[in-house]
């Protein structure tokens, strides 16, 4: 029995799959990349943006003629679009060849829905309103043998105005911590030499658990851990970026300096009407004192153009904070509405092409400053991790920097999962290119 994933969304999403995947693996499934193979397809969702709900929909249209042609295939739907209210009923009334469909919180109960689908031939809709206990020790299939994801809380408790996911993915709880230290322990001696710690709000992890570490704590538990070389985490809330956790993470040698701090806008009242809990000053001071902790910090983000009420005035602003801040590089987006959220039923002023303008403008600020602070690395030397052969020139091996810059090199591929220095012989706004110049380790 073959299973086959179409992911869509963040990070979260690659993890639950994960999960999902060591479930069917245990059940005797295997994976496999061909549609017309799988005995099971299964569509892992997200609905942060309308665009990546369009594309879900579209993909279940698609393989409505293949479930024609082969009955027998399983076909589900889980993730974060179930999870939204009656949308679960929406999906099993519009495409009522669907055999499986759970929300984010069923994750656990996976390989019984699935077997009561094989036992009865009848579709099964189940989606668990609340989220329930952390569950530890579910099976996990990871087919990167270098780099992990390590969950190390779910949900989120902050109730920005735009966003879906607290009420898709439930309220903060975060995992022992002597259970994500023993997993990224049992990483280490499996070879893995980067882990990722993955929670929607990660600086506020251990808020829920009496008497238990907070992040910059746990950052420095897994500090002592042989065999990592580099932990990265995302994503991290400006508001909860705490004086402590910048000392632990200037002073470790482990973690990245790399920094995601999704803005999101430069206008205050922007910033206020979506909830985001810190005003544009308080958001420059926290990046002066990272610079002033780590100088070789790259710090990234996320920005949202043409929220409701944003004026052109806010968003000369949200440019002004891009060009003060010089962001290494930004994800850019235009608004949409979340049905459920807070800003849904707000009144827009801008049409949808005035928003794209805007988009295509900021990205533009955006891939100009991008390309300018990769300038500097131009004939300097950098330390990378390397990931195997590029998927555009399987000539060349791809590494990544500390601050997360992506360089490609020619080498042998038994450098994949060293650490090598290279030397930058080009820059681009997305990419460089290098030669070996120091030893692996």
């Amino acid at each position: 029995m073959e299973y086959l994933f179409h992911i869509f969304g963040c990070q979260m999403n690659e993890a639950d799959a994960e999960v999902l995947a060591g479930h069917l693996e245990k059940m005797g499934y295997s994976p496999t990349t061909a549609e017309s193979e799988a005995d099971l397809i299964l569509l892992i969702t997200c609905c942060v943006r309308e665009h990546a709900e369009s594309k879900v929909y579209g993909k279940l249209g698609e393989l409505y003629s293949l479930k024609q042609q082969n009955p027998h295939l399983i076909l589900g739907i889980c993730g974060c679009m179930p999870q939204q209210e009656d949308v679960a009923r929406k999906l099993e009334t519009r495409f009522p060849y669907l055999d499986l469909v759970f929300g984010t919180h069923n994750l656990p109960d996976f390989p019984k829905l699935l077997a009561e689908v094989v036992a009865t031939g009848e579709a099964v809709v189940e989606v668990l309103g609340t989220a329930g206990l952390v569950a530890e020790n579910l099976p996990r299939a990871r087919r990167d043998k270098l780099k992990a994801w390590v969950t190390i809380m779910y949900g989120c408790s902050n109730f920005c105005t735009y966003c879906i996911v607290p009420y898709v993915r439930g309220h903060e709880r975060s995992r022992e911590a002597e259970a994500i230290l023993t997993e990224i322990s049992d990483l280490a001696s499996n070879g893995y030499r980067e882990i990722t710690l993955l929670g929607q709000n990660v600086n506020s992890y251990g808020r829920d658990l009496a008497g238990q570490p907070d992040f910059a704590d746990l950052l420095e538990g897994i500090e002592t851990i042989p065999g990592i070389a580099r932990v990265r985490y995302m994503t991290s809330h400006p508001r909860d970026f705490t004086d402590k956790l910048i000392g632990v993470i200037a002073r470790s040698a482990k973690v990245c300096e790399h920094f995601h701090l999704p803005v999101q806008s430069g206008s205050n009242s922007v910033l206020k009407a979506m909830n985001r809990g810190y005003s544009r000053e308080q958001y420059l001071e926290l990046v002066d004192k990272i610079r002033s902790a780590v100088p070789d910090a790259v710090i990234t983000t996320d920005i949202i153009v043409g929220f409701p009420g944003e004026t052109e005035e806010d968003f000369a602003l949200t440019l002004d904070l891009l060009r003060e801040v010089r962001f290494d590089t930004a994800y850019t987006f235009a608004y949409s509405p979340r049905s459920g959220t807070a800003a849904a039923d707000w009144p827009e002023h801008l049409s949808k092409e005035e928003k794209n303008a805007r988009l295509r403008h900021l990205i533009e600020v955006v891939n100009e400053i991008s390309l300018e602070r990769n300038l500097p690395l131009l004939d300097q030397t950098v330390e990378l991790l390397v990931e195997g052969p590029s998927r555009t020139d399987p000539a060349r091996l791809t590494g990544r920097t500390r601050g997360n810059k992506l360089v490609h090199f020619v080498g042998d591929s038994s450098l994949t999962g060293k650490i090598v220095e290279a030397r930058i012989t080009k820059v681009q706004t997305w990419s460089m290119h290098g030669e070996q110049s120091g030893l692996s380790r």
